[in-house]
């Protein structure tokens, strides 16, 4: 799809209409990686896959979001040098405005009030040396967001010391808490390393990641694949009703880290991970 824009009011527009697509349309890749487990599976979890696929049909169809559960918006920006984000930080504030009102679910509380607000995006900016502007949306439910979580390692509780096998011991450990919470079968980010917060904000950005990309870093990529072969073991399955699979994907990163900290964070996806990027040039605009 592609869109012409004249302004800001036309870039606005496009940003609800990001907002519609993710919210109703997961990714192909998603969607394939979803299939190929429903052929594979069996007993309940197979059941529940076909109707997640259903859902996904039915949601397309219908333009209507595929979970009510659409938020708050996650947005990664990268922009050309020199732009500022002022104006592009305001736009997306009233297109997520505009598209609560159409489609998204209200998901922010005020903690003082009490009071719903209707939805606060989360955006990040990054300045890149492309000559193109690139909004990343991701819509990730409370449900796999309460299941995600941070590491200190070395954790005494787990065994687990600060090299890859720690890492894998948190992993497990994650997943095996999160359970059917999560609504698995589920896709993992991961980082390592970073601070506090860096660590957190790195994992979830790895959920951008296609499911079938092949990380660059061999040992991240080996890691990765082992993760998910003993998640998978676990048997926790599609809604944790038991079954061959309970993670889709892993994907991990790492950040560099002060010596005497070692964060290891895990930013849990549901099976619906919604995301969709567009690209800005020159008052051309594509979505992915």
């Amino acid at each position: 799809m592609i869109f012409m824009i004249k302004n800001k009011s036309d870039l606005e527009s496009a940003l609800v209409e990001l907002c519609k697509i993710t919210s109703n349309t997961l990714p192909y890749d998603v969607i394939l990686a979803l299939k190929k487990a429903q052929e594979k599976e069996d007993g309940n979890s197979k059941i529940f896959l076909d109707l997640i696929l259903e859902n996904i049909k039915i949601a397309k169809q219908n333009a209507i979001p595929v979970c009510q559960d659409t938020g708050p918006p996650f947005f990664v920006v990268y922009y050309p040098k020199g732009e500022s984000t002022n104006e592009l930080q305001s736009t997306i504030i009233l297109a997520t405005e505009k598209a609560t009102k159409e489609f998204l679910r209200p998901n922010a509380v005020d903690p003082i009030s009490e009071k719903n607000i209707g939805n606060m995006p989360e955006i990040h900016f990054q300045e890149w040396d492309k000559e193109y502007f690139q909004f990343d949306l991701m819509l990730k439910g409370a449900g796999s967001e309460n299941v995600s979580c941070q590491y200190f390692l070395p954790d005494s509780n787990l065994g687990a010391y600060g090299d890859f096998e720690g890492i894998l011991k948190c992993a497990l450990d994650a997943v095996l808490k999160a359970q059917g919470k999560g609504c698995p079968p589920g896709i993992l980010g991961v980082c390592i390393g970073g601070s506090r917060n860096s660590s957190m904000l790195e994992a979830k950005k790895q959920l951008f990641r296609k499911i079938d990309d092949i990380n660059p870093n061999k040992k991240l990529f080996s890691l990765e694949k082992k993760i998910i072969s003993e998640a998978n073991k676990l048997k926790i399955g599609t809604a944790g009703l038991g079954g061959k699979f309970t993670l889709l994907a892993v994907k991990a990163s790492a950040l560099p880290r002060h010596p005497a900290s070692y964060f290891v964070s895990f930013s849990y996806s549901c099976w619906a991970l919604r995301r969709h990027s567009l690209k800005f040039k020159e008052g051309v605009i594509k979505f992915d």
